[in-house]
């Protein structure tokens, strides 16, 4: 079998491993995250098939007809499983369904929320909470692909996330630093979709360590290290020129990005340890509260949409004990992360989203201590970026379980991101396929968030 039938016919996870291999032998650098991760974020996009038909070219990026906007960059929390909203932002003071949750005033006339919540209470004023969301979706991976994407869940395309949007659609900021990160990100989340690789998330698994072997090896000097780069561009030349295939350019650019990005003083965006012991306490000693941390560093250093992800909401039961063990590392967080935000002068400039893929049943199941999945209403809210805080959007029943006021459906929640961005909305494009796709599927912003 010839070099060229053999790398055809190997599948993605084994050309990406080849890839990646190489480079790393040849250039010491060891198997850099930054190099794997946008590899893994390369090969998850799978096959697109030829374009058909005659179609007119989608802009380059940076040249889509932009908007104006209200929001530079994004900090989206996801709360992965599904949070309880009566339990959180949409409680039911009195009603038989709303457990031992009590409610509490906030800073915003008017505004309650969960008595976990005495941090964040402090900063409604800041906050817009909508709850009146509702989701066709029911089931975890369907729910989550459909919050990030706009687009059901399909077997014969990938949609691009929120983020990856406004990569391809607005560019990048700092040259050097990836537009789109993710901390903690799994499955069904954020991705590319159908874009090319450079416009998908780069993921953070620990948000302590930042970018993991970003370094040159201290065994290989820079007259080496250069003089290594330059045989991989030779051979990626010649490679290029027998299997000019688009995965492959997507390797040359996915090294070209990691290269400068391992050369730039803007690594150090990614090391927490450089913020006071004081701070990093402030944020809380756990994954979700040093990933918050992380988000406003990396903000701060222009990357434009930084998603953190917080999991083990998916309470069928014990809820009301998962909610008193985890809710409070939550309120810390969140409360830090805005005062940071605005005592830098970045809250202005930064939409915060908090989101999740379903609420919980009103029913209190399971012998009474659990609430299953419930995508007929939920809750989320925003901050900064625009949005004029201290107000709730929308409204449910007196049990929590019907909208009837104001109903948002995820594209609206989405197309809202998208408003507050300036991205435009109806502008089209095209799959490699040839199918059309718009960046939140015909979703309506809701204006009222906005001054």
């Amino acid at each position: 079998m010839s070099i060229k039938d053999l790398f055809n016919k190997s599948d993605e996870c084994c050309r990406r491993d080849f890839v990646a291999g190489a480079a790393s032998g040849l250039l010491a650098v060891g198997a850099m995250p930054v190099l794997g991760g946008l590899a893994t974020a390369q090969g998850k996009q799978g096959k697109a098939k030829k374009t058909q038909g005659s179609q007119k070219p989608a802009p380059a990026e940076g040249q889509f007809p932009m908007l104006p906007a209200t929001a530079k960059n994004v900090i989206y929390l996801y709360m992965s499983g599904g949070i309880s909203h009566l339990d959180t932002f949409d409680t039911k003071p009195g009603a038989d369904n709303q457990g031992p949750i009590e409610s509490i005033n906030t800073n915003a006339d008017g505004v309650q929320i969960s008595q976990y919540f005495p941090e964040l209470a402090k900063h409604m004023d800041k906050v817009a909470v909508i709850n009146s969301l509702h989701s066709t979706q029911g089931a975890h991976a369907q729910g989550r692909y459909f919050m990030h994407t706009s687009y059901p869940m399909r077997g014969t395309i990938k949609h691009p996330s929120i983020g990856a949007w406004l990569n391809r659609m607005a560019g990048k900021t700092n040259p050097t630093l990836p537009a789109h990160v993710g901390v903690g990100i799994g499955a069904n989340t954020a991705s590319a979709g159908f874009f090319e690789s450079k416009y998908a998330p780069l993921p953070i698994g620990d948000p302590k360590s930042g970018l993991q072997d970003s370094h040159r090896h201290h065994s290989v000097d820079g007259e080496t290290f250069d003089r290594r780069l330059a045989k991989l561009e030779e051979m990626n030349r010649a490679f290029k020129g027998k299997f000019n295939h688009r995965k492959v350019r997507g390797y040359e650019d996915m090294y070209k990005e990691a290269i400068k990005l391992m050369q730039s003083d803007d690594l150090a965006a990614f090391d927490i340890r450089k913020e006071s012991e004081e701070l990093k306490a402030a944020y809380g000693d756990n994954q979700f509260g040093q990933g918050c941390l992380l988000a406003r560093r990396l903000i701060e250093h222009n990357v434009r949409f930084v998603e953190v992800v917080s999991g083990g909401w998916d309470t069928h039961t014990n809820n009301f004990e998962k909610m008193e063990d985890a809710c409070p590392n939550l309120d810390q967080s969140i409360s830090t992360l805005l005062a940071d935000l605005e005592a830098r002068g970045l809250l202005d400039e930064t939409l915060v989203v908090f989101a999740t893929e379903f609420g919980r049943t009103p029913d209190i199941v399971n012998n009474g201590n659990g609430r299953n999945h419930f995508p007929k209403a939920f809750s989320g809210w925003m901050a900064g970026g625009g949005i004029v805080g201290g107000q709730k959007y929308g409204k449910t029943d007196a049990r929590g379980a019907e909208v009837i006021e104001n109903p948002v459906s995820v594209q609206d929640f989405n197309a809202t991101i998208a408003y507050a961005l300036g991205l435009p909305l109806d502008f089209i494009v095209h799959s490699p396929s040839g199918r059309p796709f718009q960046v939140a599927h015909k979703g309506k912003p809701v204006r009222a968030l906005f001054g």
